[in-house]
């Protein structure tokens, strides 16, 4: 079996592999100040939970935009399962030409995305991930990363808000009825919602005009689904994308070994 692990700001996402199914999933909170073993005890219960044996695991691949926790989880790989994990970065196979200025500036969650996006499609791609940034990249319809856009993520946004603006409460995040709002918490949903809503495909609709393409517009991440219901651009969310890409690199990497037990 095979283990992936994506490393956001937020939350870390790991998914267990058999063969090409994923069995099992979940998501914590990313902690840089909690230990290998507090991590690893962690992840043992998660399996534990999913009545997954940990010694079944033949294989860690990792990407990570959380330079602190390399060290933590290369640690952990090496006592909790008896396995030194693979880092998606310069000198791992990836199958994807990387047109951007410098290669290696480019996150490994983006690249991981759209090796994801294209293998499925084989056609030109936007990547929409909204997590603690919302990125937008752009393949090309021959598999090439062309770049993309970032920007903050919503949570990031309306936190700035309510920091700087002392007199604004917290909300949640819903969509409103109307645009119009008649208080001060309906027109803060209205601005947030609807203006990130307007700023999505915004965007996505300038790299269409730009590309001059018509990509097909994948959405992941914590705030896909609730985006893509206001949404007039994007046509599929899968929260999962991530994972895929992971399992598809790291299978790019082992000369055709099985990744079952």
């Amino acid at each position: 079996m095979l283990l992936t692990i994506d490393i956001g700001n937020t939350n870390i996402v790991l998914g267990v592999f058999e063969n090409k199914k994923l069995i099992q999933h979940w998501r914590i909170v990313t902690k840089q100040e909690k230990t290998e073993d507090e991590y690893g005890i962690l992840i043992s219960n998660l399996y534990q939970f999913s009545n997954i044996d940990i010694y079944s695991t033949t294989g860690v691949i990792i990407s990570s935009v959380v330079p602190p926790m390399v060290r933590t989880m290369e640690t952990l790989c090496n006592k909790f399962f008896k396995h030194k994990p693979m880092f998606v970065g310069p000198g791992v196979k990836t199958g994807m030409p990387i047109r951007y200025d410098n290669p290696h500036e480019v996150g490994a969650d983006r690249i991981v995305n759209a090796v994801a996006a294209f293998e499925r499609h084989r056609n030109s791609l936007v990547v929409v991930d909204f997590g603690t940034a919302t990125t937008f990249d752009y393949i090309s319809p021959q598999g090439e990363y062309m770049g993309g856009a970032i920007a903050p993520g919503i949570g990031v946004a309306s936190e700035a808000l309510f920091k700087m603006a002392s007199k604004l409460p917290r909300i949640e995040l819903i969509k409103p009825e109307s645009v119009i709002g008649k208080n001060t918490i309906a027109s803060l949903q209205a601005g947030i919602v609807y203006g990130y809503i307007a700023m999505v495909d915004g965007i996505v609709n300038k790299i269409r005009r730009e590309v001059k393409t018509d990509p097909r517009i994948i959405a992941t991440g914590g705030m896909a689904g609730f985006i893509a219901e206001g949404s007039q651009t994007i046509d599929e969310v899968d929260d999962l994308l991530t994972l895929t890409g992971l399992r598809l690199i790291y299978e790019k990497n082992i000369d055709g070994q099985r990744i079952d037990n």
